[in-house]
């Protein structure tokens, strides 16, 4: 089975959502079905079916959290160190073409969320930054051609 890198955050996170979809989700689900059983004829039931339908989705989450929470490498990132870009570093860049600055956070795949500013270690960006230091130029293919990067600052805190 393939280990699954994260942070203590992101393991928390799941964790929350894992404990919510169980205690609360589950109990409201049953309820909705319940009720929508009282209204006679399953077959022609849209809130039953609704119902079923959210139970299934819901299940097949818990079981995917289950999962990758059984799988999970928990990574304290604060007590990595050093210059060289690695799962949970902050990397500030630049591009290098319109002089915009942005920093990521690279974590693992399950974590990933670009708005939040933090990309998986399997996306191209995250592939092309890995290994690199502060002052390396990096190029990354994305839907509109190249971008071209360069490393500003890595930190680990």
């Amino acid at each position: 089975m393939e280990k699954v890198p994260m942070t203590p955050q992101g393991h928390q996170r799941l964790e929350e959502e894992l404990r919510h979809r169980k205690s609360v989700e589950r109990l409201e689900i049953i309820k909705a079905i319940a009720e929508a059983r009282e209204h006679g004829d399953l077959s022609e039931n849209a809130e039953y079916h609704a119902a079923r339908e959210r139970q299934s989705f819901s299940e097949g989450r818990i079981a995917e959290l289950e999962d990758v929470l059984s799988r999970a490498e928990v990574i304290d990132v604060p007590s990595l160190a050093g210059s060289i870009v690695k799962f949970g570093a902050s990397v500030g860049l630049v591009d290098e073409n319109t002089n915009d600055e942005t920093t990521y956070q690279i974590v693992g795949p399950i974590e990933a969320d670009i708005n939040k500013g933090r990309i998986s270690t399997t996306s191209p960006i995250g592939r092309a930054l890995i290994g690199k230091a502060v002052g390396d130029s990096v190029e990354v293919s994305v839907p509109g051609g190249t971008k071209s990067y360069e490393i500003l600052s890595v930190d680990f805190s």
